[in-house]
């Protein structure tokens, strides 16, 4: 559906080609790194190199490549010999006949100073490394307005889907008020595996990594990290902010439980993992920048985004609350958004031999950039979902009584009380839920501590989603 091979390539391209005026030159791309994403980069303008050049107006060739396993890359490449090819990715980020780096290769460590030395060097940079820029995004991007070059990274957040460019130029009018967003693919097929083929988070992920959406190691999915980069990222662009990933308060989805995922169903929810960027109701002046699993009613649009897809809702004061959604991983969905950067590029305007950027690297020009104070997680107001198992020698009506007794304490309103029974218990045990209306987060979790008197194994506290996630 996203990706249909009958519309590639697609009719008239070779045509197209031939209208490029020779006299202009090509723009010469230095690709670090030729794994999934880099080598989709390379199908995707050899396949489309006629129709990207019609867009850009002027061609777009990679002329240099830095791989760790050169045998495999030559492979790819061997009917392309006017490439250099090289395992030094320094001598790409520096190379003179490079007018642009794409670094592909990832990580925060040695990617940061093959960025920082084609800054140096003048060239512009296009990247999809999530984690080096919301780790060392400050540095980079004052570096590429020191040099007065481009650093673009459309497909850093969720794939395919142009959100970066939705909120720098598509809404640049509107006061932004809120993004929400399902920005990580692993995450997301985990759990609607686990609500639709009722299975527990250890056999959704082993499914995920046999079928290639999951890592060896999970971690930077599972547990948060990933969405965390992303959404700083989608933050600093919505809010006119620094990028501020130490700021963002993470929660990932090993401990989630299938039977919360089925009860919560019954309440008519989904749990999904949100990266929420919004801000502060209680406070005008801060932010609030979180991801954590989250209950979204089920009929609501950003639910129903199932799978390895990613779906970012974005509430702005003039277009009201817009959902973009698309793939959000894969080598050629993310080499759409990698060639988009690319093609920006190719059409910068030349003024005394260097190319000057047309729109700020975070939406904001630096002079108007705001450093915004984020609440503390405790401060966050929400509504909860507890869920509890009464233990076998309290009474039910006991246990209903002591929580009604706790919220009234507490000056939490409770919005909705049912039970669960557990069939897959051969005592069919019977879990008694908990809906609040908004409170803060430290009180919640106030109330959950003091419910560990009544329950059996514990109780379980999850977040309901506010009007930012609801379309």
């Amino acid at each position: 559906m996203f990706n249909d091979p009958h519309l590639r390539p697609l009719p008239g391209a070779h045509a197209t080609h031939a209208a490029i005026a020779p006299t202009v030159p090509a723009l010469r791309v230095g690709l670090i790194g030729l794994g999934t994403v880099g080598t989709g980069v390379w199908q995707v303008l050899r396949r489309n190199q006629a129709l990207i050049a019609a867009r850009a107006g002027r061609h777009i060739e990679i002329v240099a490549v830095a791989v760790r396993k050169l045998p495999r890359a030559a492979k790819l490449l061997g009917d392309a010999p006017g490439v250099r090819l090289t395992d030094d990715p320094l001598q790409v980020a520096t190379h003179p006949g490079v007018d642009v780096v794409l670094e592909l290769a990832g990580g925060t460590g040695p990617a940061r100073e093959w960025v920082l030395a084609a800054l140096a060097q003048g060239k512009h940079v296009v990247t999809a490394n999530k984690a080096l820029l919301a780790v060392h995004g400050t540095a980079l991007f004052a570096a590429a307005a020191q040099h007065g070059v481009a650093l673009a990274y459309e497909g850093a957040v969720a794939g395919s889907v142009p959100v970066i460019k939705a909120l720098r130029e598509g809404l640049a009018a509107n006061r932004i008020d809120a993004v929400a967003g399902i920005i990580n693919g692993t995450s997301n097929f985990i759990l609607t595996r686990m609500r639709d083929a009722g299975v527990d988070f250890a056999s959704a992920l082993a499914e995920a990594q046999a079928l290639g959406y999951a890592e060896a190691d999970p971690a930077f999915d599972v547990d948060g990290v990933d969405a965390a980069h992303k959404l700083a990222l989608l933050a600093a662009n919505a809010f006119g902010t620094p990028v501020r990933f130490d700021a963002v308060h993470v929660e990932g989805i090993r401990a989630l439980q299938a039977l919360d995922v089925a009860a919560v169903a019954q309440l008519g929810y989904a749990i999904k993992l949100l990266g929420i960027a919004q801000r502060a109701r209680r406070q005008p002046a801060g932010v609030e920048l979180r991801v954590h699993p989250t209950l979204l009613p089920a009929h609501q649009l950003l639910a129903q985004v199932d799978g390895a897809m990613n779906g970012v809702l974005v509430h702005g004061d003039a277009a009201g609350p817009a959902l973009y959604c698309g793939a959000g991983a894969g080598g050629e969905q993310t080499a759409s958004a990698v060639i988009a950067d690319l093609v920006d590029v190719a059409r910068l305007p030349v003024h005394g031999g260097t190319a000057q950027q047309r729109v700020p690297a975070l939406g904001v020009h630096a002079a108007a950039c705001a450093d915004l104070p984020v609440l503390p997680m405790a401060e966050v107001v929400t509504p909860h979902y507890l869920r509890l198992q009464p233990r076998a020698d309290v009474p039910e009506a006991d246990v209903t009584r002591a929580l009604a007794q706790l919220l009234h304490d507490e000056g939490v309103q409770a919005e909705r009380l049912d039970w669960y029974t557990d069939g897959s218990q051969p005592a069919a045990a019977r879990h008694l839920l908990l809906l609040t209306q908004p409170v803060a987060d430290a009180v919640a979790a106030r109330v959950a501590d003091h419910l560990q008197h009544w329950a059996q194994g514990g109780v379980v506290r999850l977040r309901v989603a506010g009007p930012e996630a609801c379309m």
